[in-house]
């Protein structure tokens, strides 16, 4: 398994930021008036108007989507990450789709009327319903998502992997520092100027003569009797 390359860092934190600026285009996009009208009715004037919560509201469920992404993207890897990957890049291309047609084909009369909660209240006559750009903020945001998901499935392999600092099972381990494992060896009671394979054993004090762990050389008591 290949390891990340470097700026994989960076570049999940742009997709994270991405996801993020998605989210809240998307949602922001939701709160504003999307299309608004004076309906003729046999009341009289009916000023109507409807938000993109009321137009599109598919628009809110996939930008606490992209939010949660954020989230996954960073906790999961492999096939994982890239079917997220996949799951975002069509939840954003349906939003910004969705926000793009809503302005193509704004509602009529008699829906303004019921998203403004005066839907016993029938239109007499043509109404023209006025838009303004706040569609193409959720578009945009879509778009932004779309993006973001378009890299969790291209470039998975480059981005980092949670737990990656732990070597897998017959990786080189890493570097131990000597000063470090001498502090070690004095709080386990040895002595780390010793080496370890010639420091007799308990049994060499009952036999002097004994090769210290079977090894080559003179056992202690040979070294005494040749002083």
């Amino acid at each position: 398994m290949s390891s990340p390359r470097p700026g994989g860092g960076r570049r999940l934190a742009v997709v994270c930021l991405g996801l993020l600026a998605g989210a809240l285009a998307m949602w922001g996009s939701t709160r504003l008036t999307w299309a608004s009208a004076v309906v003729a009715t046999a009341r009289g004037p009916v000023p109507a108007a409807a938000t993109g919560a009321g137009i599109a509201p598919s628009l809110t469920g996939v930008a606490v989507l992209a939010v949660a992404a954020v989230a996954a993207s960073v906790a999961v890897s492999g096939i994982a990450r890239r079917a997220l990957g996949l799951i975002v890049v069509l939840a954003g291309g349906a939003s910004a789709w969705v926000a793009f047609d809503s302005w193509l084909s704004p509602p009529d009369a008699a829906t303004l009327l019921r998203l403004s909660g005066t839907a016993s209240t029938e239109p007499v006559g043509d109404v023209v319903v006025a838009q303004n750009a706040a569609p193409w903020l959720g578009v945009l945001g879509g778009l932004v998502v779309l993006a973001a998901g378009v890299v969790l499935v291209v470039a998975d392999r480059s981005l980092p992997r949670m737990g990656a600092r732990y070597a897998a099972p017959g990786a080189e381990k890493s570097v131990v520092d000597p000063d470090r494992a001498a502090w070690d060896a004095l709080d386990e009671g040895r002595d780390p100027t010793v080496d370890p394979g010639n420091v007799p054993g308990p049994a060499d004090l009952d036999h002097p003569d004994a090769t210290p762990d079977d090894g080559p050389g003179p056992g202690r008591g040979e070294r005494r009797r040749a002083v």
